[in-house]
């Protein structure tokens, strides 16, 4: 069978080779990045396909942006886009941190009628479900609790969660269309304190965020960030 999966956007290798620069600290923080015709030049691309990276960094706050002068890697502290989906080891990388993985749940699992309802598929049918914890130097910083149905990610099982996140796999084999997004204030039960290494005291802050590719409801999420630790940003331009 011919491979279906979609090719990765222009824009997003572009992205990517911000990103990893900045992780690379080839792009240095309050440092200019290449220029847009430069960067248009390199990839084969117009100006259009560059400003839509950078502008995407930029709402990321990854980037800042100045009229007449150009585009500058930004100081960096532990946040989360709200209104986005970025990969988290991207993130941190981008902060000249160190990202790692502390993987506890990796399998195949009938669906309970509240994670039948997320992901839209039946009462006892197979879903994969992955619980991770992602790390900052060390430091826990969010729980994932993933669940993913098998229809639009057959290999998610087979990945390696210690070397890439599944946002990283999800985005190449069914990139993102659509995003919705919950998030409550909680506090966290005995078994997230331990995997976050927090106190019962410690608020947190919980994002339910589920995923579609192409009308494809691909994944339901829940995503627990202590409190102290993290932070979730939101900008919405307005015309």
């Amino acid at each position: 069978m011919a491979d279906r999966a979609p090719r990765q956007p222009r824009y997003q290798r572009i992205k990517e080779y911000i990103l990893d620069g900045i992780a690379k600290r080839t792009f240095q923080p309050g440092c200019k990045i290449p220029p847009e015709i430069e960067l248009a030049q390199l990839f084969g691309v117009s100006r259009m396909t560059v400003n839509k990276a950078i502008r995407d960094l930029s709402e990321a706050g990854i980037l800042l942006r100045f009229a007449g002068d150009g585009t500058y890697v930004a100081e960096r502290k532990a946040e989360a886009p709200l209104l986005d989906v970025n990969n988290i080891a991207q993130e941190i990388q981008a902060r000249s941190h160190n990202h790692s993985i502390t993987l506890y749940t990796l399998r195949a699992e009938p669906a309970t009628e509240h994670i039948a309802l997320q992901l839209g598929v039946h009462v006892g049918a197979t879903i994969y479900h992955s619980l991770l914890v992602h790390r900052e130097d060390g430091i826990p910083v969010q729980l994932e609790d993933r669940f993913v149905n098998p229809s639009w990610a057959p290999d998610y099982l087979a990945q390696d969660f210690t070397r890439i996140t599944p946002n990283h796999y999800l985005m190449q084999h069914s990139p993102l269309t659509d995003i919705e997004h919950t998030v409550e204030a909680v506090m966290p039960q005995r078994e997230e304190q331990a995997m976050l290494e927090i106190s019962a005291t410690e608020p947190c802050l919980l994002v339910f965020r589920r995923t579609w590719s192409h009308r494809n409801l691909v994944s339901f999420a829940r995503l627990l960030h202590p409190g102290t630790r993290y932070k979730l940003r939101s900008q919405t331009q307005l015309d």
